[in-house]
């Protein structure tokens, strides 16, 4: 035997132990490949392994997990962004905030040009406060409300400013954008949302297409361009441009480190480290009046936002490509490379790999010299020098699952196809909006809030509004954090959307009634009681729709298959773009229609709640890899099945008959015959 061996011919035997699904494989040192030229394999044919295609269950573990110090370095590197993205998100309050104006040469009290009420009062310059908070891109942007026309304040020609906002000259001051001018810092707002618009249709295409690295460095390096250029701005035309390029360039970065960030986690960690990088962010918030203090001026508080992001042209070095992304395309080459890579970084024991996915190596280790299985390996426990051991049925062969898929071709697919499914667009059509509803309310709440400062200011000053605003944001990320972790993504939404609605009919209908009431004499009401209530149900609306918006955008990310998670978060936050554009285009018409503005999304929050009912739940589930994938994600009940109960849905092998669909697509599917359709097993 051993002659044989050693005049070459690789010698292998099996045998059945009495082991169930295990096989006993015994190779020798001759069982090396042969050196010489080898012909190139053809490609594979048919499906892809569907090993590799279960990213959260094989190829994940491999790595470590998220308890690899490699893959929490990743996951801290997109959180730290985060913190630019928030000022640059904010900026918007504070280089387009109207000041308070009046004519040079005046005291300051008869040409003041602030709320009409106010200049009545005979408050000065200096104590007047003209409110303009703007939201940034997480909610839409309030803008100047037209001033009313007056001859003797807009025929100045030269003026003095006040900005509450903490910088000493702001875009509106350096270029006179009052009176005649006024509609130009309408359009400098309306230019950012824009460009965030375009900015997340196109480029998450891209990253379905190219990858999600290439559209984050790019990216990157743009707004660092344009960026940098708007601070150079030489009028308010150019300044606009800019902006929507610098909006533009910030859509990509901000959804191709979500969608990063949500390929790098596992199942149980995704929300919570979503979550992280939301709260990063309201820090930027929180920061930006300081920021606006120290740099005084408009320019270099331009300069010193975008100057932070030279820091992640390191990540062309540093960051990877989303191994998730490269498998799921079946990019298997550049994959393998990266796995390890990656579980070199990580310091991940190889023979962890149980399910064969990586090269055969890892399952022959070499005994240590000196050990009991060198000296003696016919009576050693483990007969590791004898390179014999026991491996169940995903360990059968030398070669791993993806060196048999090296020479297959990629394959890349556009959000287009999306329509050629059958529950998949109906998901994402939902949370889009979804999406359009939480961010367009949003602002008839904050407009609820604020517009009574005609009759009774909110607080006395820029700041105690800016962090109020700021404060019900952080606690509605707050809520929503036990809320998604005990009733689910889907459970979290329709309780969300539910306040929404419930805040929404209130604000219309009850403080009417309310107001017919106070105009009796003998009812007791007051305007003052109005406006409290109106302020309360404001303040629950804007907390609630908030949470919509937010949780609609980390759905679709969950629910939408990974190759093309970039172009299905495309259309969720562009659809939250287009709420935000609501703000602009309803204070270009002066709040004219405002009142069938909340209307009609009053109406598209009772519509939502139903719609919200049809979406799958994600929770603790493994993203989808492909299209088929994001088909079979099916509707759970909300309430858990009693035990002993008979579902109502149909299982498969009736819904078959039913709905004439194939016997090879029910076993295409994975899914046994006594599932129900609502993924349920039948009793």
């Amino acid at each position: 035997g051993a002659a044989a061996a050693a005049a070459g011919g690789a010698a292998v035997t099996a045998s059945s132990p009495s082991t169930a699904g295990a096989t006993t494989i015994t190779t020798t040192a001759s069982s090396l490949p042969t050196a010489g030229p080898q012909p190139p394999p053809p490609p594979p044919t048919g499906s892809c392994s569907p090993l590799l295609l279960d990213y959260d269950g094989s190829v994940l573990p491999l790595l470590g997990g998220l308890g690899g110090a490699h893959q929490k370095t990743l996951v801290l590197l997109t959180w730290i962004p985060a913190l630019f993205i928030g000022f640059s998100q904010f900026s918007d309050s504070f280089l387009l905030d109207q000041p308070t104006y009046w004519c040079k040469g005046t005291d300051g009290r008869g040409n003041w040009t602030g709320h009409p009420h106010l200049a009545a009062s005979g408050l000065t310059a200096s104590h007047g406060y003209n409110h303009s908070y703007s939201r940034g891109m997480l909610a839409a942007p309030e803008l100047p409300t037209p001033e009313t026309k007056n001859a003797s304040q807009c025929h100045c020609k030269e003026r003095h400013y006040w900005i509450t906002a903490g910088l000493e000259q702001n875009v509106v001051s350096k270029w006179d954008l009052v009176c005649e001018s006024a509609w130009k810092v309408h359009i400098a707002k309306f230019s950012l949302l824009v460009g965030l618009i375009f900015g997340y249709l196109i480029t998450g295409c891209i990253a379905d297409w190219v990858g999600r690295r290439p559209v984050l460095l790019f990216s990157v390096l743009f707004i660092l361009i344009f960026g940098l250029s708007v601070a150079l701005s030489v009028n308010v035309t150019m300044f606009s441009t800019l902006r929507f390029f610098e909006g533009f360039c910030l859509a990509g970065i901000i959804l191709s480190l979500y969608a990063l960030r949500i390929e790098l986690c596992p199942p149980g960690h995704r929300f919570m480290i979503t979550m992280v990088a939301s709260f990063v962010a309201m820090a930027g918030q929180f920061l930006m009046p300081g920021l606006a203090a120290l740099c005084r001026d408009w320019q270099i508080l331009q300069a010193v936002i975008i100057c932070p992001f030279l820091l992640m042209l390191l990540y062309w070095f540093i960051f990877p490509e989303s191994l998730r992304w490269l498998m799921a395309t079946q990019q298997f080459k550049a994959a393998k490379k990266l796995i390890l890579h990656l579980t070199h970084k990580n310091r991940t024991n190889t023979e962890c790999d149980i399910k064969g996915v990586m090269p055969g190596h890892r399952w022959f280790p070499t005994a240590r010299p000196g050990s009991e299985e060198n000296n003696n390996p016919s009576q050693s426990s483990s007969g590791l020098a004898a390179r014999e051991f026991q491996m169940g049925d995903v360990g059968s062969s030398q070669t791993g699952e993806i060196e048999k898929e090296l020479s297959r071709r990629p394959k890349k697919v556009c959000i287009i196809k999306v329509v050629e499914t059958r529950k998949l667009w109906k998901n994402i059509v939902v949370l889009c909006i979804n999406s359009l509803t939480g961010y367009g309310i949003h602002h008839c709440f904050a407009k609820s809030m604020m517009g009574h400062e005609v009759q009774q200011s909110l607080t006395d000053n820029f700041y105690a509004d800016y962090y109020t605003m700021a404060g019900i944001t952080l606690a509605s990320c707050l809520a929503m954090c036990p809320v998604v972790g005990f009733l689910g993504r889907r459970g979290g939404l329709l309780l969300f959307m539910i306040l929404t609605a419930l805040a929404s009919l209130l604000q219309l209908g009850l403080l009417n009634l309310i107001g017919k009431y106070s105009q009796l004499p003998d009812s007791g009401m007051s305007d003052s009681v109005k406006d409290k209530f109106s302020t309360a149900f404001s303040i629950v609306g804007m907390f609630s729709s908030h949470a919509v918006g937010s949780l609609s955008v980390f759905f679709c990310a969950e629910i939408t298959p990974t190759v093309i998670r970039g172009g299905g978060l495309g259309l969720v936050q562009a659809s939250a773009g287009f709420g935000m554009l609501t703000a602009p285009i309803m204070e270009l018409h002066n709040q004219k229609g405002y009142f069938l503005h909340h209307v009609i999304f009053a109406c598209c929050t009772l519509i939502c709640i139903i719609c919200i009912l049809l979406l799958p739940e994600s929770k603790n589930q493994n993203l989808p890899e492909n299209i088929p994938d994001g088909e079979h994600y099916t509707r759970q009940p909300l309430l858990p099945h009693k035990k002993g109960e008979q579902p109502l849905l149909l299982t498969n092998s009736e819904l078959k008959h039913y709905s004439g669909l194939h016997d090879s697509a029910a076993t295409s599917d994975g899914v046994t015959e006594n599932v129900t359709a609502n993924g349920m097993k039948a009793m």
